[in-house]
């Protein structure tokens, strides 16, 4: 397996979790973000749900629904690759209590008769009182690996101290959950459209980086999460890769298609 971090480099996995807007005069998709601290990595900024895999990701029977092969193919890499969906789907309990999870009986989410219990429950994963892989086994859940798109992979450039090698991912937001920023890790979190987060950047109101912008500007393209999750699954939001976007810190999406990367460039 890739080593979780090489010099100043850590393995992380990112989620961006969409829903369509329901109160919208044309069909439209928002996307959940945070803005994070003036502190720690990422000071300030407005981010997707995600953070670093975890030595103690790798559990792939939390995953029966996709084989390790499978998930590090899709990644190309030689193996390992279920540890980046075990990762993304913890950050996103923990930073806005999604869970992206399939019951014994196939349900999607938190089943109604759990929310109030797993609503306690996160809030102990945070204070580290009890581990998410025992969490997810106490209540005879998995995670609903399918359900999560693998949709790009980026590296914060050398110039930054602290470097994350990071896969973003793409989902939907399970029926009937809501999502809820950590106020540990971040001070708000929002539901917005793609094109209104890029526009408070270029308003100067929210702060955010090259992968945030790029990833916003290709959800753009979609009008509907079953367009988005249709078109990310079958990789036609894929392009062309080119120095100038590697530059920007945006990697080959894959080893078997190294001449191909986001649409999200200009």
């Amino acid at each position: 397996m890739e080593p979780l971090q090489r010099e100043n480099i850590r393995l992380a996995a990112t989620v961006m979790i969409v829903r369509d807007k329901s109160d919208s005069a044309s069909p439209a998709i928002e996307v959940f973000m945070m803005k994070r601290p003036g502190r720690g990595d990422f000071p300030d900024l407005h981010v997707f749900p995600g953070g670093k895999v975890e030595e103690t990701d790798w559990q792939p029977e939390l995953c029966p629904d996709m084989a390790d092969s499978d998930a590090s193919q899709r990644l190309g890499i030689d193996e390992g690759g279920l540890r980046y969906w075990v990762a993304v789907a913890r950050e996103c309990f923990e930073e806005c209590g999604v869970l992206l999870s399939r019951d014994a009986s196939g349900v999607i989410g938190i089943p109604a008769a759990q929310r109030e219990r797993l609503g306690v429950q996160r809030q102990r994963l945070l204070q580290e009182e009890v581990t998410w892989h025992d969490m997810l086994r106490e209540h005879n859940l998995t995670i609903a690996s399918d359900r999560l798109v693998y949709f790009s992979h980026w590296l914060t450039p050398p110039s930054v101290p602290r470097r994350f090698d990071t896969r973003f991912f793409l989902a939907a937001l399970p029926e009937g959950e809501v999502a809820l920023s950590d106020t540990q890790e971040t001070i708000a979190g929002e539901w917005v459209e793609p094109s209104k987060a890029l526009e408070n950047h270029r308003q100067g109101d929210w702060q955010m980086i090259g992968p945030t912008l790029r990833s916003l500007d290709t959800l753009t393209t979609f009008s509907s999460v079953e367009e988005a999750l249709a078109e990310v699954r079958a990789e036609r939001h894929v392009r062309l890769w080119t120095p100038a976007l590697g530059s920007d810190g945006m990697q080959p999406f894959r080893a078997d298609r190294d001449d191909v990367a986001l649409k999200a460039s200009s």
